[in-house]
């Protein structure tokens, strides 16, 4: 190793030129902590000054979330805001769109919104964009794939306009107030917080502005660049309800039984195992079962990861489950467990799936129980399209975690009405089939012929086994065989695999009168 010596050390005027010269000090602020609060902040008084501020230009990325999901008012909000303003031809990068989202139509036509990257939409904005609205092709991405496209550039915000329930006057913002009853609270703030951390400019629009320092905190103000009080962020009824849903469904409650003696009898249920639930009625009702084999057996769960519902909190709370990661709060109950509970943590997106984070939590979970619109006898799963081709789904966080987890589970009725789940191929590919372990459906299981030994384990607990072309022969028997979906040539969407390699592509859908 070389010496440092008197000789080696850089003159005093290199230094002063590489850093610049020490030049003195401004005079010492004298005001008080609450003076500086009302004086030296990040508020501004609009959106629009806000915009002002940030130097939006026409044909930039911007991002949002959905924690607030189908009470959300920030998305439309602010879309207003800079069609008012004049931009044009904007990519919006929201984690995910829902049916309030409808009013983006008209900010497309009119050539705000040239182009969408999410992970899923639903209603009337999902429906005309898979008859054509668009131009360009909306990119579904997962919340992994997602995550990992932000932070390596593929995807660059210029500014994230994100919705929190409660910020201080410098941004520190979280999911819920802890001064006072909010009816806009949504608890985890995971998607985002990944979206502050990495855009260029980052806004939050808040109804409740709270003395500093708001912690703990979900997004920092080191990320934060400005902060604009609005009269409200979201609609409490849309954003969650008051409780778990407990299903009442008879074959929602037999699938759930059959996917917790799945998971009993798979060899990945043993003391400190890991898990993901959904947040689906079967999915809740396995958690249930599963719960009262634990008590049983004196198991515990080491840690429980992704959209948290009460149902999870409750099991914490009676020390079944050790820690909780929680990307997204999907009720009430999750969301003040956030914040009374020390071992429930919030977490972002690239902590919990992105595939560039070895170390993601999706990687480190024992099993996963998903749902799915449709699966085929491949194995393959569709969350994202219709039985008719129209987009209303999302991708989520299915790939990531299927690919993740060591068991991944699939519940879902063999048939939904006159509607086949289990058919012979997917209308839309979201999760390939390599990765899926078990189906578990009503009047059935069917295990992948890539995990011979899970099926043997099965056969031995007694649990009814059958092919999935054996299920699928069954649900055509059933209902008949669908009439093929009538597309044009045209692609609606592209949808990528969680390593943001393209696995599908989504056809423009005929009307009823191009047959």
């Amino acid at each position: 190793m070389e010496q440092t010596t008197i000789n080696s050390i850089p003159h005093i005027e290199e230094i002063h030129a590489q850093h610049g010269e020490f030049s003195g000090v401004f005079p010492q602020a004298t005001h008080t902590f609450s003076e500086r609060m009302l004086t030296m902040n990040k508020i501004l008084p609009s959106i629009e000054e806000a915009i002002k501020r940030v130097g939006l230009k026409d044909g930039m990325t911007i991002s949002f979330h959905h924690h607030f999901r189908n009470g959300d008012y920030i998305t439309n909000m602010v879309m207003d805001v800079i069609a008012r303003m004049g931009f044009k031809d904007l990519t919006v990068a929201a984690s995910s769109l829902n049916d309030v989202h409808a009013p983006l139509i008209k900010h497309i036509e009119n050539g705000v919104i040239k182009h969408i990257e999410t992970s899923g939409m639903r209603g009337e904005l999902a429906d005309r964009i898979s008859h054509g609205l668009m131009d360009f092709p909306v990119v579904f991405r997962s919340h992994g794939g997602r995550a990992a496209a932000i932070e390596s550039g593929e995807i660059t915000i210029d500014v994230a306009f994100l919705g929190a329930p409660s910020c201080d006057p410098y941004g520190n913002a979280n999911g819920y107030s802890r001064e006072q009853d909010n009816a806009a609270s949504c608890g985890s703030l995971g998607y985002a917080k990944l979206d502050a951390s990495h855009a260029r400019n980052t806004i939050i629009l808040t109804d409740h502005i709270v003395r500093f320092p708001n912690a703990p905190f979900g997004i920092p103000e080191s990320n934060v660049t400005y902060v604009v009080k609005v009269d409200a962020i979201g609609d409490a009824q849309g954003i969650m309800s008051g409780a778990t849903r407990f299903t009442k469904n008879p074959k929602e409650l037999l699938i759930a039984k059959q996917a917790a003696e799945v998971i009993e009898a798979s060899g990945y249920f043993y003391d400190g195992f890991s898990m993901q639930m959904g947040s689906g009625g079967a999915s809740l009702a396995t958690a249930r079962f599963l719960r009262e084999k634990m008590e049983r057996n004196n198991i515990k769960c080491r840690f429980a990861l992704g959209g948290i519902t009460g149902q999870i909190v409750d099991m914490h709370e009676h020390g079944l489950i050790e820690r909780i990661l929680d990307v997204q709060s999907f009720d009430l109950i999750a969301a003040e467990s956030l914040k009374n509970n020390r071992f429930h943590q919030q977490i972002d997106a690239s902590y919990y799936a992105s595939y560039i984070n070895k170390g993601a939590a999706v990687n480190q979970l024992d099993f996963v129980v998903l749902s799915a619109l449709e699966i085929d006898v491949n194995f393959n799963v569709n969350v994202l399209t219709g039985s008719d081709g129209v987009i209303r789904g999302a991708i989520g966080g299915h790939p990531d975690t299927a690919d993740g987890a060591s068991l991944a589970v699939v519940v879902a009725p063999l048939t939904r009405g006159r509607i086949p789940t289990v058919v012979k191929k997917v209308n839309t590919v979201v999760t390939p089939g390599a990765i899926i372990d078990v189906l578990v459906t009503d009047q059935g299981i069917a295990v992948n012929p890539l995990r011979p030994e899970i099926r043997e384990r099965l056969i031995k607990a007694g649990l009814p086994i059958f092919s999935i072309e054996q299920l699928e022969e069954r649900a055509e028997r059933i209902v008949g065989t669908p009439q093929p979906i009538q597309y044009h040539d045209r692609i609606v969407g592209v949808v990528m695999y969680r390593d943001n390699t393209i696995i599908d592509v989504i056809r423009q859908v005929k009307d009823p009168d191009e047959f």
